[in-house]
């Protein structure tokens, strides 16, 4: 599996992964229903399922990795969807995490 289809996937579970959760969050916090709370159910499901199509076989790996693309995306996502602007250290930090996930996830073995 190429690199380019690994970082798609992480992409993708982080779109399921912070948007299910978003969901929920307008549907209890936003009081938007019991639509956009099932809407947000499916997604973090969807999510689950994803992080298992990644070429490594060790679950400790891939969420660990995974765990800076949803550093980066959480914040990506509210300053696309929220109106949120992140500040420095807030990019630099998500910027350190992207940096780990490319170590522990793409440095040679």
């Amino acid at each position: 599996m190429s690199t380019a289809r690994s970082v798609a996937l992480f992409v993708l579970a982080a779109l399921a992964e912070i948007g299910g959760a978003w969901l929920i969050w307008q549907g209890v916090r936003e009081h938007r229903g019991l639509a956009w709370i099932g809407a947000g159910i499916a997604a973090l499901a969807a999510y689950g399922f994803v992080a298992t199509l990644q070429p490594d076989a060790n679950f400790g790996r891939i969420l660990a990795a995974y765990g800076g693309i949803f550093v980066a995306g959480s914040l990506a996502w509210g300053t696309v969807v929220d109106g949120f602007t992140p500040d420095r250290f807030d990019l630099l930090g998500a910027g350190i995490c992207l940096v780990g996930v490319g170590v522990i996830m793409y440095a040679p073995r």
